[in-house]
Formats: C-alpha cells, sequence, structure tokens
C-alpha cells in the first residue's frame, strides 16, 4: 500500500510489528553505481512440508533465491509472530542498490512496515520503487542463517536462498508469503524460509 502524507511523500510497502531500526554497526557506503542488476528468482513448487518451527507449521510454495543490498533491518521482540520472525530485512535490488539513489531517500521500519520518504521528488519512478525493493520476514533455518542475519549492516550485499512459505499456528493463522514483487499493500511481503545466508561488504569480497 502506498500513501501518501504532507508535506513529505512516504511510500510504504506493507508488512506488521514493533518499533526499534536495528542497524548492526555503522552503514556501509558504496561508490554510485548498481551493485545488483537482477531480481530475485522464484520457482513456484508443489506444496511442501517444512515441519514446525516455534509453534508454526510451515508449507513450502516457492524455491527463493534473492541477492540484494540491506536497506534496513528490524528487530521484533513482543509482536504475534515475534517467535517466528524476529527480525526482517529490507532489501533493493536493480537502481535501488544504487547508493546515488539511495542517497535521495530517508528509509525506516516498524509495525511490519517498510518507508521510503522523500522531500519533493522521488529519485526514480515509484512503479520502479515498488518492483525493485522488498522486506522480508526471515525464518532463519539454523545457527548460522540467524548469525548472519543478526550482524548485517545497511550497505552490505546480501544473497540469501531457501523456500517462500506459508505460515500456520493455532489460532494465530494463516501467514502466507507473497508470489510477486509487484504486489503492495497487506500480504504483499515475501515469508521467507532461508536455508543459507551469506553478507559481504564489497562485490570485490564476492571474486
Amino acid at each position: 500500500m502506498f500513501i501518501r502524507l504532507l508535506p513529505k511523500l512516504v511510500f510504504l510497502l506493507l508488512l506488521s510489528g514493533a518499533s526499534w531500526l536495528l542497524m548492526s554497526g555503522r552503514a556501509i557506503t558504496h561508490p554510485p553505481g548498481v551493485l545488483v542488476q537482477n531480481p530475485p528468482v522464484q520457482k513456484n513448487i508443489p506444496a511442501k512440508s517444512l515441519g514446525v518451527v516455534a509453534g508454526w507449521h510451515l508449507t513450502a510454495v516457492a524455491e527463493y533465491h534473492l541477492r540484494g543490498r540491506v536497506l534496513g533491518t528490524k528487530r521484533y521482540y513482543s509482536d504475534p509472530t515475534s517467535d517466528l520472525v524476529p527480525i526482517d530485512v529490507a532489501v533493493g535490488w536493480k537502481r535501488m542498490s544504487d547508493q546515488a539513489v539511495l542517497d535521495q531517500f530517508s528509509i525506516s521500519m516498524g509495525n511490519r512496515f517498510f518507508f521510503y520518504e522523500w522531500s519533493h521528488q522521488p529519485a526514480i519512478p515509484e512503479q520502479e520503487i515498488k518492483v525493485s525493493a522488498a522486506n522480508n520476514h526471515v525464518i532463519a533455518a539454523n545457527a548460522e542463517v540467524r548469525g548472519v542475519i543478526r550482524g548485517l549492516r545497511v550497505g552490505q550485499i546480501l544473497q540469501m536462498d531457501g523456500y517462500l512459505v506459508n505460515a500456520l499456528a493455532p489460532g494465530r493463522g494463516p501467514w502466507n508469503s507473497s508470489l510477486m514483487r509487484e504486489d503492495t499493500g497487506n500480504g504483499a511481503c515475501e515469508l521467507f524460509y532461508v536455508e543459507s545466508a551469506k553478507a559481504v561488504n564489497s562485490l570485490a569480497e564476492e571474486m
């Protein structure tokens, strides 16, 4: 859902939760230029049970491979879903990974929302923003992934691989992942069961 607030423009990529923006260490800046050229890769699959995590039964509905620049992370402690998803991770690709573009935004997160804010005109078209960034509800499949996610810094280049899932818990479900990058509003976020994750500070570290 995209909402305009005057005198500033505020665009929301919808999600839901608490109120501290988690930034592990200082943000990493880069020279101007696109860091991540390609959008996430998704392959829809027949529904497959992944078992129970934190009291939630998870059903995989798509294989998912995401590489993007970290735009922000947000820790949730006491909302109804924080047992399953303690940290949200916002990422951008294509021009939403370009330092020159991002320097013209103010980015924040809260209540499982992802906020973009600017004073006059957006640095790139609104539709391009919508399809070039996403807020991911991350379910860590193991301790290694959990450590990577907890240590993320804004500006890092992050690779995550796993499944988009639907989750169901007694009295608390269903919680379903989005299966497209173009949607907005309630339910437009990725519920991402991450089996492997790697974060680097620069493109040179990937080589």
